[in-house]
């Protein structure tokens, strides 16, 4: 009899703790979680339509009642028909041009003429990502080439990312344009 109940005791103790461990991971919880549960009116924001759209795009492209989801899709440019096709080639400024080469072609072809240019330092190439980083007239930034369709583009950008406008990437630009450009 002793034996009985020291077992039952046991028993016991290991159902009490796999019953508390089984209450307190909530895997008999119902219902929804987090945001959903709440009232439509008692949800997060969301973001409005015109802070997704492209910078081209106005906002009275889009109705009142659209959710921003909907509208930032309906914004979105369109995926090139052919996976893997390059993008359409941008148009020459006074930060970038085209070249008819293709894009590894064009990458050593720059690095020649960045070499032959007075007054270039290239600080670092990155041949994957089509980059020079380079030192020109007290400015730095960066002149890359990417593939485009029917050839590359060569360009200069600023450290935000953005088109290089100053004296120097401009400069550096046209000396690369008379050396490269037919």
């Amino acid at each position: 009899m002793r034996q009985s109940t020291t077992t039952f005791r046991v028993l016991s103790i290991a159902f009490l703790a796999l019953g508390t461990v089984v209450a307190t991971t909530g895997c008999f919880k119902k219902g929804a979680k987090g945001d959903y549960a709440l009232a439509p009116e008692m949800r997060p924001l969301e973001v409005p339509p015109d802070l997704t759209a492209p910078a081209g795009a106005t906002a009275a492209g889009a109705s009142a009642g659209t959710s921003s989801a909907l509208a930032s899709q309906a914004n979105r440019p369109a995926a090139p028909a052919v996976a893997g096709q390059a993008p359409a080639a941008p148009a020459n400024s006074a930060s970038g041009f085209n070249v008819s080469t293709a894009k590894d072609a064009a990458f050593a072809a720059v690095g020649t003429a960045l070499e032959g240019t007075e007054g270039v330092q290239i600080v670092t190439r990155a041949q994957l990502l089509g980059s020079y980083d380079v030192a020109f007239e007290g400015s730095n930034f960066l002149v890359r080439v990417v593939a485009v369709n029917g050839g590359s583009y060569i360009s200069a950008v600023d450290p935000r990312g953005l088109p290089a406008t100053g004296d120097a990437p401009v400069k550096l630009i046209a000396a690369l344009k008379a050396k490269l450009a037919p």
